[in-house]
């Protein structure tokens, strides 16, 4: 029994839903890598990006090869490439439209009031992917005191 086209997708899409593995991706668009120069630029430990690089072989997504004692890493398809290409204009027009919302919405009367508001709207932040260096890349968030003053712990 066959899978649906929308299955697939969105399977490709789930396989894509990783900062490691995009970043991953956007690093071998140059051409094929050995791991350890992915190490070197991706800074998450070995074992996580072993994992990150598997999901990615099995979804056809990279090819792997030896090359002497070197493990090479490359796109399986330059279609790979125009995928992440097309994202990054998306997220363009994405943003783009949010920040000409926020403009708008900053410049405009109060419909209740008639003016404009003294208090600005803030900004939005979008977080970088990939989180700062040291954090295991996958852009955790820190974790925030509960009101009682002691740590949080996510999943507990």
């Amino acid at each position: 029994m066959s899978v649906p086209l929308y299955q697939a997708k969105a399977e490709l899409f789930r396989t894509l839903g990783h900062p490691v593995r995009i970043r991953v991706l956007e690093l071998l668009q140059d051409g094929p890598k050995p791991v350890r120069d992915l190490l070197a630029v991706i800074e998450v430990e070995p074992s996580n990006l072993s994992q990150q690089l598997a999901v990615l072989r099995r979804a056809g997504l990279v090819t792997s090869y030896r090359d002497g004692p070197l493990v090479m890493y490359s796109l399986s398809t330059p279609d790979v490439a125009d995928l992440l290409a097309a994202g990054r204009r998306i997220l363009g027009t994405v943003l783009t439209d949010r920040d000409a919302l926020l403009d708008e919405l900053r410049a405009a009367p109060d419909p209740a009031t008639g003016t404009v508001p003294a208090v600005a709207v803030p900004a939005v932040a979008v977080p970088a992917v990939g989180g700062p260096p040291g954090t295991g890349g996958a852009g955790r968030a820190p974790r925030t005191p509960a009101t009682n003053g002691s740590p949080t712990r996510p999943g507990r």
